[in-house]
């Protein structure tokens, strides 16, 4: 294990940014058994295309300036906030850890709907993914609520309003708060699992 290999050269001198997808501080810091400036830091996907939604928590040694510099670091790939990991963290990747995959499926869902009303596969496509990102980036540069903006393309009697109500009624609200409900639970679910191992395996190794 990386940790085990590494942590006689560990200490306070140094500050420590994980990535490890879904390893709480607390398993770290069981695993280490020191006291250690740690940091978590779970980006998305997106970070690929620097448009990444990063959450970062602190453990209990950081110093001062450690955060602004782990959001520095990160802020170069997207956009970060700061959480209390205990709290918002598994809430976080509900939402924007798994978020990507909402979206993927809401485009390839948006793009066969094209091809049935008529359009080529690749056309459906790009037209899916650039509504998508030109509806984001508005949402982002408009700072309006996304119901006014609904409000502003749903027009009386008009073409939009009708394919939201038709998204009411297959309940597209209800379905991503379960959605987002679900893989919350799940990564607290493996959290605690990840905290449990690092634990039995602390013990085994004495």
């Amino acid at each position: 294990m990386v940790l085990k290999e590494t942590a006689p050269d560990l200490d306070t001198s140094k500050l420590i940014i994980s990535i490890a997808a879904g390893v709480p501080l607390a398993a770290i810091a069981i695993g280490l058994q020191k006291k250690l400036r740690l940091i978590r830091a779970m980006p998305n996907i997106c970070a690929f295309v620097k448009e990444s939604a990063t959450a970062i928590a602190a453990g209990e040694y950081v110093l001062e300036n450690d955060v602004d510099q782990a959001r520095a670091i990160f802020n170069s790939v997207g956009k970060t906030v700061f959480i209390h990991e205990n709290v918002l963290m598994d809430a976080f990747t509900g939402l924007s850890g798994s978020g990507p995959a909402y979206i993927f499926t809401i485009v390839d869902a948006m793009a066969d709907a094209g091809v049935k009303m008529g359009l080529s596969r690749k056309d459906a496509l790009f037209l899916s993914t650039q509504t998508v990102l030109g509806s984001a980036r508005l949402l982002m540069e408009s700072k309006e609520h996304p119901g006014q903006l609904k409000d502003r393309v749903a027009s009386p009697g008009g073409t939009a309003i009708a394919g939201i109500h038709t998204l009411e009624q297959g309940g597209l609200r209800t379905t991503m708060i379960n959605a987002v409900e679900s893989a919350t639970n799940r990564s607290r679910e493996l959290g605690e699992m990840m905290v449990k191992d690092f634990i039995k395996n602390n013990q085994n190794g004495k």
